[in-house]
């Protein structure tokens, strides 16, 4: 773009437009993690958090949840196994009626460190995918955003293709910021580990597998009552970097298990559901990671348009 005609639209507002340039846009359907499936749950806190934060739903009260598991694609229609990335999502309904999210995907890290190298990596992606670059341009793109993508791209090759949504560990990602009631700040991440242990397929069993077999299989488990998971909180050392979600923590870091996720049935969506992972409560305040805070504007955006259906 020429620099004497700066683009008016938002960060935010590009990052949208930068995922449907990618692929898309599916009318009716959020920007990201399109296909996924909600169902009711019930979290149990264990209180030890309630010395390092005030947050109600973390001290011993138990509260009810809405939990939405999906892929990473853009595509509603994509097969289950095609998209590598799932997603976790956790809606708490607190005692005052207000509500709050940790969202979580099964790698660790972000492929982007700031809203501005993310729109200009989906850009090149696009790019990529409708055959615009030529070579050289190509291994450039890959050259120039190498380093701050390597982290999460090796993590997405390693994965493999889940047995269940319930045998999947996932990880939140970004930092957050723990307070107590005397003012006190922990640096924490959040991570979900399954009560039933991490399964994957091997290739053989994968080929055998319908599109949406991961819904179906997680409803049938819910009938059996075998769904749960533990929630753990990562205590983060005071030379951990809150600022840069392509970076992980080093993996002695301090575990703190928090609480308990029952997952009951499958729910209908609700249509105002937003897992906006910025929406917090008290005890709890966002890191300095620029890509968690620019995700709120993202979030309303794109669930604005998914309200447009037409």
């Amino acid at each position: 773009m020429h620099p004497h005609h700066p683009d008016p639209r938002t960060l935010a507002q590009q990052a949208v437009d930068s995922i449907e340039d990618f692929d898309g846009p599916y009318r009716g359907f959020r920007r990201a993690h399109a296909k996924g499936a909600c169902f009711s749950a019930i979290f149990t806190p264990n209180g030890s958090a309630s010395s390092l934060t005030t947050a109600a739903h973390l001290q011993h009260q138990v509260v009810n949840a809405v939990v939405r598991f999906s892929g990473s694609n853009p595509d509603p229609g994509m097969a289950d196994l095609l998209s590598p990335a799932k997603g976790m999502a956790v809606q708490f309904q607190l005692p005052d009626k207000s509500i709050t999210n940790i969202v979580a995907a099964t790698i660790p890290v972000f492929f982007a460190r700031t809203p501005e190298s993310f729109i200009d990596m989906m850009k090149t992606a696009a790019a990529f995918k409708h055959k615009e670059l030529s070579l050289p341009e190509k291994i450039g793109a890959v050259i120039e955003h190498f380093s701050e993508s390597k982290n999460a791209f090796l993590h997405l090759g390693a994965l493999k293709p889940p047995v269940s949504y319930a045998t999947s560990r996932y990880y939140a990602i970004h930092a957050f910021n723990l307070v107590n009631d005397r003012g006190d700040r922990q640096a924490v991440k959040y991570e979900w580990e399954p009560d039933l242990g991490i399964h994957t397929l091997s290739a053989r069993e994968a080929k055998s597998q319908p599109s949406d077999y991961l819904e179906k299989d997680l409803i049938t488990r819910t009938t059996l009552g075998q769904v749960g998971f533990k929630l753990n909180i990562v205590l983060g050392d005071k030379d951990d970097p809150t600022d840069d979600p392509t970076l992980s923590w080093p993996d002695q870091r301090t575990r703190l298990e928090v609480g308990a996720l029952t997952i009951t049935g499958p729910i209908a969506e609700p249509d105002d559901l937003v897992m906006d992972p910025t929406l917090l409560t008290p005890g709890i305040e966002l890191s300095d990671d620029p890509i968690l805070n620019f995700r709120h504007e993202a979030y309303a955006i794109s669930h604005y348009l998914r309200s447009m259906k037409e």
